[in-house]
């Protein structure tokens, strides 16, 4: 496998306290990578970094071997880094296909045009049809946003992110929220993502991390304290101890809930 994304000695600091600390991580392509940690671990500050919200104190971001550690956030989007978010961003009075045909015409470059009916314009049409199917979003996709249950909402979040066509996929926590009987099918459908997008989830749910994931990461205090596959970070002792519970029965479920 080769490396897509990759930090190196990455830091940021605010004020005196390092929220991150010397991270270096490599996401390799069509990985399945979880990053997970307790509450202030870092993990937000790091996607922010990856993303380009926030400016490194100091340490390097690359893509495909390319420096892009001062590139402009949208400039990564069009490169290809993508992400969702923690609380959703959208536009709550548009629908999900119009939502959709926003995002697919700013990608294809036809923005200036994205108002006009959807069957005016075939490859927006088309794509919009295959995000609506791949997401479970086809039934509702002609009410507004703000009506949505809010499992629905997520889905649209990350059909939004997928409609950029990325080449890393940063997921948030997306079943963050998310009532229990609405979570499978958000489960379901980030499993079914295509396999040539590389994905790297912040997830507190240990059911999506572990059924999910491949290689796992573990933040504490802003540094990388565990790596390696599901399997190695579920038995490490160390992570047992700081984050998945030493001695309880419940195993992964015994992860904090939420932050």
């Amino acid at each position: 496998m080769t490396t897509v994304l990759q930090t190196r000695s990455l830091v940021k600091r605010f004020g005196g306290l390092a929220a991150t600390n010397d991270v270096s991580l490599s996401v390799e392509r069509g990985a399945r990578h979880a990053l997970i940690g307790p509450n202030g671990a870092g993990k937000t500050t790091l996607i922010n970094l990856l993303t380009g919200v926030l400016e490194p104190t100091s340490g390097t971001i690359l893509l495909d071997g390319d420096d892009i550690t001062t590139l402009a956030a949208h400039r990564r989007v069009r490169r290809g880094v993508v992400r969702t978010f923690q609380i959703n961003q959208l536009f709550n009075a548009l629908t999900p296909l119009s939502s959709l045909a926003l995002a697919v015409s700013v990608h294809q470059g036809t923005s200036t045009r994205w108002w006009r009916p959807l069957g005016g314009d075939a490859a927006v049409a088309a794509e919009c049809e295959t995000l609506l199917a791949r997401f479970r979003l086809a039934d509702v996709m002609d009410q507004p946003v703000h009506s949505l249950a809010y499992g629905k909402r997520r889905l649209l979040e990350i059909a939004l992110a997928l409609a950029c066509r990325p080449r890393v996929l940063l997921l948030d926590e997306p079943v963050a929220g998310v009532p229990d009987g609405e979570r499978q099918e958000i489960f379901e459908t980030i499993d079914a993502l295509p396999a040539d997008v590389s994905i790297l989830l912040i997830e507190h749910d240990m059911d999506l991390v572990f059924n999910f994931a491949k290689t796992v990461t573990v933040l504490v205090n802003g540094a990388v304290f565990a790596e390696g596959d599901v399997a190695a970070v579920a038995q490490d002792p160390r992570v047992k101890a700081v984050y998945l519970g030493e001695g309880d029965e419940r195993g992964p479920r015994a992860a904090p809930a939420h932050g």
